[in-house]
This record gives structure tokens, C-alpha cells and sequence, in this order.
């Protein structure tokens, strides 16, 4: 949800800057802009759109500058324009700012500078905080200080960055809710966001807690809470390299990023399955195993597609285990005032880490005593940070706006949690062992669907031209339903709906014509045979039928207009499977309508905004 990018050294900022947030666009694009401080002023240079577009205005030959901060921005307040895209700067146009996140009461804080005479160019409230730190600079007479006192008086959330020409030789970060970083190269620092703009200069970090500020100099920086207390700012080390940013041959980041599942679901599995005793080894839930045995209740909470990937997990849990689960809407969780008692776990699913509904139920769910833990896909991120315990997907980075990889990876990992959970319990040595077994199967069989793209291609260019779809599917599926839907929708812009099969009859039906494709989740399991009734309801309808079936079925092909087939696994693992041609499908038919499949309107990949 936004990038941010600093640079202090002796190399050339401006393209330091401008290469971190091409990094970063994925965080937000709706228009992008850097602060360079160059011949004793700050010179800001912004534009709307994409960061290409501002790489094309700044004559990099004849900027000098080695200290800069930059941003990329998805608009919360103000219009996606020029006026509103950081850096903002204070009155005096000598203090210049990047945010990411919420100032809730801007509005308080505006209306007193407002009486006070300052004056305003935007309508975001960014640029309050900007003036707000230079009408406290004219007190202070010391950038640190002011910044301090400025953060110290907002509520939300913040992650930002500050250079002035008042104090040249510094850069001034903190966060709050929204991540920041900070890269430590040799005689440079690049501040950032996302490890993605740090990774090509070192791998050195620091990843900053809140309420935390860094002062980076081009010899060295300190760290403080902005309360003014020391802290030890500890070194970690970025876990991936630059080349798995990178395209690699790939037309889109989506498309290399669904093709590297194989890989992804692979590093999830490696080292935690014990497969000759059916049993799962998970060490970031060690320290929480007891606690783990004693629940009375499992809750899932997430946003988006980890929500689904959390629907999923209920069914696997549940059945493997015998724990009664409840997934629950991070964004809805803390204000309904949940009722959780010590006895309960809840799991918290964010493919960031950095979700910020996510993180609030969190600290709700902590508020009332449970035990809470991390699935998430970045190391160091804040849920990572802020659970007990979790557990890390080990997809690799994500780069992709719609989830693929990381969807896959959580289920997997879901699929761990349930076998480890169900072996403590109530699972035999022989049924871990088959589930184990069919787990490890689980790459080659992507594999082999991967090998099917012809068809699929085929297939959407059948159907691009609808404006309506229905996905439908019962029991474990009809999460993968949901979330299939949500795939076409952001990456297609048609509109799609995902249902349990059974549910069509009751509202759904109404829309079915011979204008409208249904995709039907249809793989062999105990209610196969109520699916192809489903399948029949809709033939009546001269509705379009595209299923999703098991290899080797025999009826499918008579009843639907197009069939993808997957191999055989067992059913509860059949939704990691079955997601992979929806994936295939959504991101075909999006290329036929020419949309930007890895920057889709109006979505950013890490949302760390209510």
C-alpha cells in the first residue's frame, strides 16, 4: 500500500530512487514522485500515473544529488493527481515528506494550523503532517525534534520519510502500523518500504518497530523511539535474492508467478513432513504446542484471498482434527466485539504480514487473552513480529498484485496445521502417512496442469467478451469458488460471483442464460454426484458449463461445454490443484482485454489502510 524509497551515499540518488519504486509499483501506482536535495533547496518533481512517466521527466544526467526520498502512491486521501502525489512539503517549501498509512485526525490537526495561517496545496493528509512537522521546525529549530513531536501528537497509522534543507545531511524515517526498513550498504542506506528496493544494494536491514524513528547520515545512523529512548536497531538479514524479483523470460510477473507453484509448494513442504510416521514438524509452533492441544476453539482471521485461503482451513482442520473453527473478516473482527477466552487460538493469515485489519484483530484477539500466531509469506514483517508463534510460507516473494503463489502456499501450509493438529489428536500413523504422501505429490501435479495452458488459452478466448460469471462449488471447493471469482474480478474487471453449488437454486439461478459461463469446481468426492445435478440445473438453463474435473472422469464430459482436467488427489487437498487452471483462466482472459494484469486498477498488493 504504498512505496517508499530514501537514498544517502555517494552514488547518484535520483536513480537509486526512481529504480526502488519501479521495485515498489506494485504497492501503488496511481502516481509516484521524489525529493532531491540539490543546490542548497529541495526540489520536488512529481507526476501523475505510472512511475515510468516520472522516470521520463527528471534529467537524471544533470542531478547530482546524493540524498532523496521518493513515493509511490495508492490514494486514500485525495484524488489519484498531481496535487496530491508525494513528496508533500511545509510552507516554507524547505521540509518535504513521504507517508504511508492514515492520519485519522488530520482534520483536528488542520483546522488549528489553519487558524494559525498555514496554508494548504492538497487535500491529503499527508501534507498536514508536512506542515505540522514545519510549523513545529520554526519552534525547534531541530528537524529530529520536530518530527518527534509532530508523530507523538498524530493517531493511525505512518510509515514515512523526511529530508529538508534546513538539516541536508539526513533522513529522517519512523513508522507506526506501516512498514519501514532500513538498508545498510557499504558508505550508502537506502530506506524503504519493502525489502523489494533494498535487495539489489544489500542485504543488511533493519526492519523498524512502531513507534520507532531511525536518523540516517551519510556516516551512519542511530535509532530511537520517537519518544526519545535508544533502541538497538537490530541487523537481519533479507532471505531472497534479486532474481526472484526479476521477470526471468516471464510476459508478467503473474504468469511467472503461477508457473513457479511447483517450487513454492515445494519450499512450504520442505523439512515438515515426516513422511514414514505421518506426522508434520512444525518448528514455529513448538512453543505453543500445549496450548495448542488445550484449545477449545480455532479462529482463522484474514482479508481478501487469505480469507479463503482461510474457509479452506476450516474444512481441513475440523476434519482431521475435530476442532471446531470460525473464520472471521479481519476488517470486521475487532468491531463486534468478538467474545474469545484464553482457551482459544487465533490464527492470523496475511500474505504481508503488513495487513492492517489483520493486525488489529490481532491485538484484539491478544486484548482478550488468546494465543495468537502468524501465517504469513515475509520474514520480519509485523505480524511475524507481533504473534506469539506462526509459521513462514516460504513462497518467495510476490510481486503480482492478485495472489497466485502465496495462495497456493498458504493452503499448503494450512494443510500442515490441519495434519499436525489432527496426528495430536484423533488422526492414525496410516492416515498421516497417506496425507503426507499425497502432499509430496502435490508439485509434480501442478506440474502437469501447468502443461494444459493451450486449452485453458483456448478457453478464454471463448468467454472474454461476458460480463457476468458464476463460480460454484460444495463442501471444500466452494471456498476455491470465491476465490476464482475474486481472481477474474481483479485482474478482468468482469463481474464474478462464487457460490456453493446448492445455494444456486436459491437466488443465483435467476441470472444463468446461454450469455453466461459457470464454472463448476466439479473433482470426484461424496458429493460428486450432487455437483453434476447442479451441473444438470444449469444445462436446463442453456447455461455455458466449464468444469474442473478429476482425470479419468468418464460422466463430466457429456455434461459441461468444456472440461480442464487435474490429477487425482485426495478431496481435501483437491482445492490446491483446481485453483491453478481459474488462475490460468482469469489471467488469459484479462490479456485478451488487454488489462495490466500485475497492477490492476485501483488495487495494491499490501493494504496497511482501513
Amino acid at each position: 500500500m504504498c512505496g517508499i524509497v530514501g537514498y544517502i551515499g555517494k552514488r547518484k540518488a535520483s536513480e537509486i530512487l526512481i529504480n526502488g519504486l519501479k521495485r515498489l509499483e506494485y504497492r501503488g501506482y496511481d502516481s509516484s514522485g521524489v525529493a532531491l536535495y540539490e543546490n542548497d533547496k529541495i526540489n520536488i518533481l512529481k507526476q501523475q500515473g505510472k512511475v515510468n512517466q516520472l522516470d521520463r521527466m527528471i534529467p537524471h544526467d544533470m542531478v547530482k544529488s546524493n540524498i532523496g526520498i521518493a513515493h509511490t502512491r495508492w490514494a486514500t486521501h485525495g484524488f489519484p493527481n498531481y496535487e496530491n502525489a508525494h513528496p508533500h512539503t511545509d510552507n516554507s517549501k524547505e521540509i518535504a515528506i513521504v507517508h504511508n498509512g492514515i492520519i485519522e485526525n488530520y482534520s483536528a490537526i488542520k483546522k488549528k494550523l489553519l487558524q494559525d495561517g498555514y496554508t494548504f496545496e492538497s487535500d491529503t493528509d499527508t501534507e498536514v503532517l508536512a506542515v505540522f512537522i514545519g510549523a513545529l521546525y520554526k519552534k525547534t529549530k531541530n528537524l529530529e525534534q520536530a518530527v518527534r513531536l509532530a508523530l507523538n501528537e498524530v493517531d493511525g497509522t505512518y510509515g514515512i520519510a523526511v529530508v529538508s534543507s534546513y538539516e541536508p545531511d539526513k533522513i529522517i524515517a519512523a513508522r507506526l502500523g506501516s512498514p519501514m526498513i532500513l538498508g545498510i550498504g557499504e558508505d550508502e542506506y537506502i530506506l524503504a518500504s519493502d525489502a523489494a528496493a533494498i535487495i539489489a544494494h544489500t542485504k543488511q536491514v533493519i526492519y523498524l518497530e512502531d513507534k520507532e524513528m531511525v536518523v540516517v547520515r551519510g556516516d551512519g545512523y542511530s535509532t530511537k523511539t520517537i519518544d526519545n529512548l535508544a533502541t538497538t536497531g537490530d541487523i537481519k538479514e533479507i532471505d531472497f535474492d534479486i532474481e526472484q524479483i526479476e521477470k526471468s523470460g516471464y510476459e508478467h510477473f503473474m504468469l511467472k508467478e503461477i508457473f513457479e507453484q511447483p517450487d513454492s509448494i515445494r519450499n512450504s513442504l520442505r523439512g515438515r513432513l515426516i513422511i514414514d510416521k505421518g506426522n508434520v514438524r512444525l518448528g514455529g509452533l513448538n512453543s505453543v504446542r500445549d496450548k495448542l492441544l488445550r484449545a477449545k476453539r480455532i479462529i482463522l482471521t484474514a482479508c481478501g484471498t487469505s480469507w479463503h485461503a482461510a474457509l479452506t482451513a476450516e474444512y481441513l482442520i475440523e476434519q482431521l482434527a475435530h476442532i471446531p473453527v470460525e473464520v472471521e473478516y479481519a476488517s470486521e473482527f475487532r468491531y463486534r466485539n468478538p467474545i474469545i477466552g484464553p482457551d482459544d487460538i487465533v490464527f492470523a493469515l496475511s500474505q504481508s504480514g503488513e495487513t492492517l485489519d489483520t493486525l488489529a484483530a490481532i491485538k484484539e484477539a491478544q486484548l482478550k487473552g488468546a494465543t495468537t500466531l502468524g501465517i504469513v509469506n515475509v520474514v520480519g514483517s509485523t505480524i511475524a513480529r507481533e504473534t506469539e508463534a506462526g509459521i513462514y510460507l516460504h513462497a518467495g516473494p510476490e510481486i503480482g498484485v492478485a495472489s497466485t503463489k502465496a495462495y497456493t502456499s498458504q493452503l499448503t501450509v494450512m494443510a500442515l496445521i490441519a495434519l499436525y493438529l489432527g496426528r495430536q489428536r484423533y488422526l492414525s500413523q496410516l492416515d498421516g502417512k497417506r496425507i503426507g504422501s499425497e502432499m509430496m505429490a502435490l508439485p509434480d501435479k501442478i506440474t502437469s496442469i501447468l502443461a494444459q495452458t493451450d486449452k485453458i488459452k483456448e478457453i478464454a478466448d471463448q468467454y472474454y467478451q461476458v460480463t457476468n460469471c458464476l463460480y460454484l462449488g460444495r463442501g471444500v471447493n466452494f471456498p476455491l469458488a470465491l476465490e476464482g471469482a475474486l481472481k477474474l474480478k481483479e485482474i478482468s474487471y468482469i463481474h464474478a460471483e462464487g457460490y456453493p453449488a446448492a445455494e444456486m437454486k436459491h437466488g443465483p439461478i435467476a441470472l444463468i442464460d446461454e450469455n453466461m459461463p459457470i464454472i463448476f469446481i466439479a473433482t470426484q468426492d461424496e458429493i460428486y454426484d450432487k455437483v453434476l445435478s447442479n451441473i444438470e440445473e444449469v444445462r436446463t438453463r442453456r447455461g455455458k458449463v466449464i468444469a474442473i474435473a478429476n482425470e479419468g472422469d468418464t460422466r463430466i464430459a457429456s455434461l459441461a461445454n468444456h472440461v480442464i482436467y487435474i490429477p487425482n488427489t485426495l478431496p481435501m487437498l483437491n482445492p490446491i490443484l483446481a485453483v491453478v487452471p481459474l488462475q490460468l483462466l482469469s489471467y488469459y482472459i484479462a490479456i485478451k482485454l488487454g488489462r495490466d494484469v500485475d497492477q490492476p486498477r485501483n488495487l495494491a498488493k499490501s493494504v496497511t489502510v482501513e
